[in-house]
């Protein structure tokens, strides 16, 4: 089957040298670089998801004018990647939904996924780990995220891009809840009341109250909460994820241990997928749950605690 449609021998060239092989769950590791990726383009079973979108300047008609070649294009914010539930935006949405829209991308249960995003902010990385996560709640284990995204692809000139678009047939795909990485407000309920370590992922000045999201209801913070913002997750000199030394450094300076049970959250569990991939996916902490609902769904039930460490009468 043709995967693409605008063959380059340069990366054909490539898989013959190199060789095809069927890279399991355990072979695909949460972030790869685009010399493995360059290495990898033609390997039976690897599809390339371009998620570009208007928080990194993206959209299909950019994807067209130029991307990775072998990509298939879904836009994270137009696509379906989430959706509104009884008024919170941002959930993840339902099973058959997903099922639908991954398996018409031509993603199959046997498909090693790299998620490709524009790669020029942490907002923008929040796109790509939401995009993750949602593949990992689902039961799809060989996913990863292409670190430096698409900017950092196309850094190096001789690096192949095609334009156009593909459009691979549909394939069936099966999902499975592995719901022990999405907290409900139940569970985040729980967690106010036992000292489960929570870590929120919005800029300082929403988490000391100063200010709030337009479709939060409440300023402040989950009580016993720690900061940890989105901007840390992005280095700008190289356009890459945060290290895995200056992450394992955030969570100690919060006392947050490997085995402890903790969930991250924000406005509408966009941030939040940073903090969950960095903590799950690059730290190795089992035990880490994203809230879906954030901060829109909490403040949302004006009898929920909340936390105002800078302003304690704002309301």
């Amino acid at each position: 089957m043709k995967r693409y449609r605008f063959g380059l021998s340069i990366v054909l060239l490539s898989g013959l040298l190199i060789g095809n092989f069927h890279l399991t769950p355990a072979t695909a590791q949460p972030l790869v670089d685009a010399v493995w990726l360059a290495r990898h383009l033609t390997d039976d079973h690897l599809v390339v998801l371009d998620i570009r979108n208007q928080i990194d300047g993206g959209s299909q008609a950019v994807y067209e004018a130029g991307h990775i070649p072998g990509a298939v294009y879904s836009n994270y914010l137009t696509a379906g990647w989430r959706v509104t539930k009884d008024g919170i935006p941002g959930m993840l949405p339902p099973i058959e939904h997903l099922e639908q829209l991954i398996g018409g991308l031509g993603i199959s249960n046997q498909t090693h996924v790299v998620i490709i995003p524009g790669g020029v902010s942490a907002l923008d990385y929040g796109s790509a780990t939401r995009v993750y996560w949602t593949f990992k709640v689902i039961g799809h284990q060989a996913v990863s995220i292409l670190n430096g995204g698409y900017a950092g692809w196309i850094k190096n000139a001789d690096r192949p891009v095609e334009t156009g678009i593909n459009t691979p047939p549909a394939t069936p795909f099966k999902a499975a809840l592995q719901s022990q990485w999405l907290a409900t407000r139940a569970d985040v309920s729980r967690a106010v009341q036992s000292g489960v370590a929570l870590i929120d992922n919005r800029p300082p000045a929403q988490f000391e109250g100063q200010q709030k999201h337009p479709a939060a209801k409440r300023f402040g913070a989950l009580p016993h909460a720690a900061n940890i913002p989105q901007d840390v997750f992005f280095n700008s000199d190289t356009g890459q994820f945060a290290s895995q030394t200056e992450l394992a450094q955030l969570w100690a300076q919060h006392g947050i241990a490997k085995d402890d049970i903790q969930i991250t959250y924000c406005n509408t569990g966009h941030w939040a997928s940073l903090g969950w991939f960095a903590a799950s996916e690059l730290l190795g902490h089992a035990k880490a749950a994203l809230y879906d609902g954030s901060m829109t769904e909490w403040t949302a039930h004006d009898k929920l605690p909340m936390m105002h460490t800078t302003h304690p009468l704002r309301q």
